[in-house]
């Protein structure tokens, strides 16, 4: 219930706040792509009206706790954005996974492959750059375990919501970063979500970030970790991007991921 309760209060802020805007709002849309990806922080900024964009790409993680070593090999994880007004975007998520097991250097085995939970959300951008105030948005999902395979199914729903913030330091750089929280994995208790992510235009087509995220539960043990990667914009509507991250925590050896965005002409 309290999932629900929550999940229903961030959706009256957000529509609330999203009526404003649409209603003060009048400048074009951007024409550059902005993405959610390749790194773990989301931007506040909502893709144009009536847009389809279009984020996929692989991921590796491994790790190795107690002499076993666990490797999830993502192999689609795909976002599809729509921006159904201005400055409002449904979102729909989806990953096709298989998770393998080795015990001190044997042969892995397959333990769990399939669809993870498909992910319904929504993002509005709440407030424009101006000054010290950032650009803001806010994001809420919804991960539905009846849609998923067997290996990969919860038994219950899980709701996230979180705030992007922005900021402009330079005409070549920016901060960015996420405040949120999750409840799902079959657990009651919530997980509060952090990321923070500085990004350098090291040309017009060329960039770099580096970044710290986690996740704080209440009473579980907290997982921090980073990444770092290149975007390379092919033009304004295509972006490739490569990573590369590790854990602070005993949560992850290594991550590595690649992946392309594509937003489709109107």
């Amino acid at each position: 219930m309290k999932k629900q309760i929550t999940l229903f209060a961030c959706l009256s802020i957000a529509f609330g706040m999203f009526a404003q805007n649409e209603n003060s709002n009048t400048e074009s849309d951007t024409v550059e792509m902005i993405t959610d990806r390749p790194d773990a922080t989301e931007s506040p900024n909502a893709v144009p009206l009536k847009s389809v964009q279009i984020e996929t790409g692989g991921l590796y993680v491994s790790n190795k706790d107690h002499g076993v070593k666990t490797e999830l090999f993502n192999y689609n994880n795909t976002l599809v954005r729509y921006g159904l007004f201005k400055n409002f975007e449904l979102r729909l998520a989806w990953a096709i996974s298989d998770t393998k097991e080795s015990f001190d250097k044997q042969e892995s085995i397959v333990v769990a492959s399939g669809f993870s939970p498909l992910v319904l959300g929504a993002k509005v951008a709440i407030v424009e750059e101006k000054g010290l105030l950032p650009d803001i948005g806010l994001m809420i999902h919804m991960a539905l375990p009846f849609l998923a395979s067997e290996d990969y199914k919860p038994e219950t729903t899980s709701v996230s919501f979180r705030f992007a913030f922005a900021h402009t330091l330079s005409e070549k750089s920016s901060i960015s970063y996420n405040l949120g929280a999750r409840w799902g994995d079959d657990s009651p208790e919530a997980a509060y979500i952090y990321t923070l992510s500085y990004g350098y235009s090291i040309t017009d087509k060329l960039g770099a970030y580096a970044e710290l995220y986690g996740n704080i539960p209440e009473n579980s043990r907290s997982n921090h970790s980073w990444d770092a990667g290149l975007t390379y914009l092919i033009k304004h509507n295509l972006q490739l991007d490569a990573t590369v991250g590790s854990g602070l925590s005993e949560n992850q050896d290594l991550l590595l991921s690649a992946g392309l965005s594509f937003r489709l002409p109107k």
